[in-house]
């Protein structure tokens, strides 16, 4: 669904070539060599089954991720660009180490880490994108922006450059507000959260 690679060694010592194993059958490879309809039916179906799959896991994370992106959009991309480029930059160092002796421990670890974070919170990014187009429709419902945000995950798979702004918008926008979710969860919110000392005895 998102240009994201899994990788493996193969030969009979180890150090034979690496080949890509794409996450979910469609890595970067496969949308480029498909044609413009078939790359938007492929990432609409992906980002549907993503996006139930990761809300159905995550019950009470994921939905306030959601309505976290919604409500401050520029915060939570502004906090998840850079959580992007780590998280990015963490699965391509385990590429690049993976062919050498600490890549069975530390390289792999690596790619599974950055290959399940990225389209998770791009998942919820693109829920959070559905969600406010639901909402102007008159539809705020949870269940019309998951269609609404695969549907707009397919209207980018036309066009390949297209795709890769989009997701990388909506991975910034769903880390940033799943990190800041993270953070609010020890506070206090909510006014029912909060503590009221007892009064002073004389």
């Amino acid at each position: 669904m998102w240009p994201l690679d899994l990788y493996s060694v193969s030969g009979a010592t180890g150090t034979g070539s690496i080949t890509p194993l794409t996450i979910g059958g469609l890595g970067f490879e496969t949308l480029e060599t498909i044609g413009p309809l078939e790359r938007a039916g492929l990432l609409f179906a992906g980002a549907f089954v993503f996006a139930a799959v990761v809300l159905g896991l995550l019950q009470g994370y994921a939905p306030r991720t959601v309505t976290k992106a919604r409500r401050s959009p520029v915060i939570s991309i502004c906090v998840g660009l850079p959580g992007l480029l780590v998280v990015v930059g963490i699965g391509s160092t385990g590429y690049l180490i993976l062919g050498t002796d600490l890549g069975p421990f530390f390289g792999i670890p690596m790619i599974v880490l950055g290959g399940t974070i990225v389209p998770a919170f791009t998942a919820l990014g693109f829920v959070a994108f559905g969600r406010s187009i639901a909402a102007r429709l008159g539809r705020d419902r949870l269940s019309v922006g998951i269609f609404l945000g695969s549907l707009l995950a397919g209207i980018a798979g036309f066009s390949l450059a297209l795709t890769v702004v989009v997701a990388g918008f909506a991975g910034a926008l769903g880390i940033g507000a799943g990190v800041r979710v993270i953070m609010a969860t020890g506070g206090t919110s909510r006014p029912d959260d909060r503590t009221v000392p007892p009064a002073n005895k004389i």
